[in-house]
């Protein structure tokens, strides 16, 4: 069994409220776990209007596997032009 997490730190550049915020963050979250299967969420900064830190992990069946869904996630977020990606960090799981 393969865990790998991403965990990215983003700036929502035109968020003007914590409502606005969630409905981009949301988006980032529903499609991820539908396209991938990966588990996310919003992991840090809730209150702050236009940051977000997330979360998401997958657990595979191979190390490649896990590198590919990642790699996918990591696509879908640097794809939102609302976004702007301070970090992303991998960490594998034991």
């Amino acid at each position: 069994m393969f865990v790998l997490a991403l965990e990215a730190d983003l700036h929502i550049r035109d968020a003007q409220s914590l409502k606005a915020k969630r409905q981009v963050i949301r988006s980032v979250l529903d499609t991820a776990r539908h396209r991938f299967g990966v588990s996310a969420s919003e992991i840090a900064d809730q209150n702050l209007w236009q940051r977000a830190r997330l979360g998401f992990v997958v657990v595979a069946s191979s190390e490649h596997q896990a590198r590919e869904i990642i790699d996918d996630v990591e696509r879908l977020v640097w794809s939102y032009p609302d976004l702007d990606v301070l970090t992303m960090e991998r960490t594998w799981m034991e």
